[in-house]
């Protein structure tokens, strides 16, 4: 169901938005019919590719499934982005034609405004008198000396006739065109084959109230929404191994959405778990994410638990010893609550694992739930929002998602929320503004 649903959706932005794109490309490229025909063919083959990817794994080797879908998300993608930069363009000429409208009525106001107050006599031309008349005669004009003709020449070799030249305005009108064609395929395939994989590591101090002095300058490296899948393999995870071990942990958390849809990659999951564990000394600890239990969220999770890491699903546990600890909270994703018997974030019973005297630290995947959380804890780790993903000249997502809450550090109430723009992707498998990251979370003495 979930999967119609999003085939649907696909089909009614990408369906639109193809067909504006191949009319204004049709009319810049100057197509026929056939041409015509070959470029519309070539845009529903990539949304139907892209549509049907989920269908043909384990149908078909998997390095085949990948090619093709890259190759029709490149092509989506650049639909979508064309589409949204050539708006702009269409959006600023009708302005300015507008504009134009309203300057020539203005000016053709003035105009019958001068016309309906009747044209002044003119006064005469110094010397005009004696041009059209004889000294004293009765006025009558004096007729005028041709002018000698000049000689003729030779006539000119015939040459071909040039081609007429573009008007100004059309031809601004196509250069800004063809550059939104350009920029949005550019931006598609540099997403895709290098921005997903343009990975830092974010790091930041934030203040513990309470937290004791012998933790000051604890470090929490955050790994999020990897999506271990069809894009996210064996490379993408040694790529992750060595950040994490740059990043110099005391504690490694996985705040979810950590295998794709495919339960197949649980295994790839317990892999990277095992490398991952022995790169901090307190650890790995991890929770659950939407895209976990699409996938099916026992495998997550027996996974998780065999890599040897501490799965805190509605959990807490202490971190430290004797000489100072905190607390440290895990709970469910919301898109388990109603959905899956006992599912969804349970603060209360996580709470309930701690000694209530400790400052807190939660991890929950999807921010939205921090207005629940602040005041209880004094900070939460999330991520699931990608930093948007795709962020070409500006961030969507800033308008779109609850609270405003994309990615980096939010204060509410007191508590503080980090967002990690996460490590893979989700859907289009590139990323345009929002670089993958691995996050350095460096708990300081308040």
């Amino acid at each position: 169901m979930r999967f119609l649903v999003v085939s649907l959706i696909l089909i009614a932005v990408l369906g639109p938005l193809g067909v504006y794109v191949h009319r204004r490309a049709s009319g810049l490229l100057g197509l026929g019919p056939r041409g015509r025909r070959a470029l519309a063919g070539l845009l529903a083959a990539a949304v139907l590719a892209m549509i049907s990817a989920r269908l043909w794994r384990g149908a078909l080797p998997d390095g085949v499934v990948r090619g093709t879908v890259l190759l029709s998300n490149i092509l989506s993608l650049t639909v979508l982005l064309s589409a949204v930069l050539l708006g702009v363009v269409d959006l600023g000429r009708l302005i300015a034609r507008l504009a134009r409208a309203a300057l020539e009525r203005a000016r053709a106001a003035a105009r019958a405004a001068d016309a309906a107050d009747g044209p002044a006599d003119a006064a005469p031309r110094p010397g005009e008198d004696a041009e059209r008349t004889e000294a004293g005669g009765a006025g009558e004009p004096l007729p005028r000396r041709a002018a000698p003709l000049p000689p003729r020449a030779a006539p000119l070799p015939l040459l071909p006739a040039a081609p007429p030249a573009l008007p100004r305005r059309a031809f601004l009108a196509n250069g800004a065109a063809g550059s939104a064609f350009l920029i949005g395929g550019g931006s598609a395939v540099y997403g895709a084959l290098v921005g997903r994989h343009d990975y830092v590591i974010e790091e930041i101090a934030i203040p513990i109230p309470g937290l004791p002095r012998s933790l000051d300058g604890f470090s929490i490296v955050q790994l999020s929404d990897i999506h271990l899948g069809l894009f996210v393999g064996e490379p993408e995870m040694r790529a992750a191994e060595d950040l994490v071990r740059k990043a110099r942990a005391d504690l490694i958390v996985m705040t979810g959405d950590l295998i794709d849809f495919d339960p197949r990659y649980a295994e790839h999951l317990g892999r990277l778990t095992r490398r991952l564990g022995p790169l901090a000394r307190e650890g790995v600890a991890a929770i659950p994410g939407n895209h976990d239990h699409f996938a099916g969220i026992d495998a997550a999770l027996d996974a998780l638990e065999r890599g040897g890491a501490r799965v805190l699903r509605n959990r807490g546990r202490v971190v430290g010893g004797a000489g100072g600890a905190f607390a440290l909270l895990g709970v469910d994703d919301v898109w388990a609550r109603g959905r899956v018997p006992g599912g969804g974030p349970d603060l209360g019973r996580a709470l309930a694992d701690v000694p209530r005297d400790l400052p807190r630290v939660l991890l929950c995947h999807n921010p939205v739930f921090f207005p629940d959380a602040a005041g209880e804890v004094a900070l939460q780790l999330s991520g699931h929002t990608h930093g948007g993903q795709v962020n070409l000249l500006v961030r969507p997502a800033d308008l779109v998602l609850p609270h405003g809450y994309v990615a980096g550090l939010y204060q509410r109430g007191g508590s503080h929320l980090y967002i990690n723009r996460g490590f893979g992707t989700a859907g289009p498998p590139a990323r345009i503004g929002a670089p993958p990251e691995v996050s350095r979370i460096v708990l300081v003495s308040a």
